[in-house]
């Protein structure tokens, strides 16, 4: 059984409604090749692919990524906003106290368990933020 390919990112950008622009284009891609980078780490991506971009041009285009729903954007407390293309899923982080890295964590059991509060105040919710902290296994060795 084979799977369907992947949306190309000119296919997302299409499907979200947004204009394909090599701006977009390359912050999506930087994001896609670098799951969890800190804006830092985007901008310096798209000016590897694009060359002179300024930094309030990929400010734009990652809160208009994200607010199309493209990107995730995540901010572990004490850490810089970071973005990843995993969304829709309410998948987790684990993030080490040591050098900050970041990874996905699935929902313990069954079908998103963290969406049931023991009290949701009457709100509907759609979406729990969990992040754990630990020690990743370079920090652990060394």
């Amino acid at each position: 059984m084979s799977h369907p390919a992947a949306p190309t990112p000119e296919q997302l950008l299409r499907g979200a409604a947004l204009r394909v622009t090599r701006q977009r284009l390359a912050v999506l891609q930087a994001v896609q090749a670098h799951p969890h980078a800190e804006t830092d780490a985007v901008i310096d991506a798209v000016r590897a692919d694009l060359g002179v971009v300024s930094h309030q041009a990929v400010y734009d285009v990652l809160r208009a990524l994200t607010e199309a729903g493209l990107l995730r954007r995540i901010q572990p407390s004490g850490s810089v906003a970071r973005y990843e293309t995993r969304t829709g899923d309410n998948h987790h982080h684990v993030v080490c106290r040591s050098c900050g890295a970041v990874a996905d964590v699935d929902c313990a059991t069954g079908a998103a368990p963290c969406l049931t509060a023991s009290d949701d105040s009457g709100f509907v919710i759609d979406e729990a933020e969990v992040i754990y902290w630990g020690t990743c296994p370079a920090c652990t060795s060394s």
